[in-house]
């Protein structure tokens, strides 16, 4: 995936950004804090799956999504959040 793809939706950065300060959040939570609706959530959230920045774990009929913080792209857009909030 591509940069510009990947920040082409103002949706898919509120969503990363919440997951970066968070760490891993449920979609109901996530949809609340990025003030977006549920299949826009989630449709950002496959993208973001692809490409790797998020993880999905399921427990029963709970899906949560994690920010990969061990991956080093992921690692370095958390440091950008960081620095542009303060």
């Amino acid at each position: 995936m591509l940069i510009e793809d990947l920040f082409s939706s103002k949706g898919r950065v509120r969503i990363l950004r919440e997951l970066a300060i968070a760490g891993e959040l449920n979609i109901s939570e996530l949809c609340r804090r990025a003030s977006l609706n549920h299949s826009s959530t989630k449709a950002h959230l496959e993208v973001l799956i692809d490409s790797g920045l998020v993880e999905e774990k399921t427990f029963g009929r709970i899906k949560i999504y994690r920010y990969r913080v061990e991956d080093l792209r992921a690692r370095s857009l958390k440091n950008l959040f960081d620095l542009w909030s303060s």
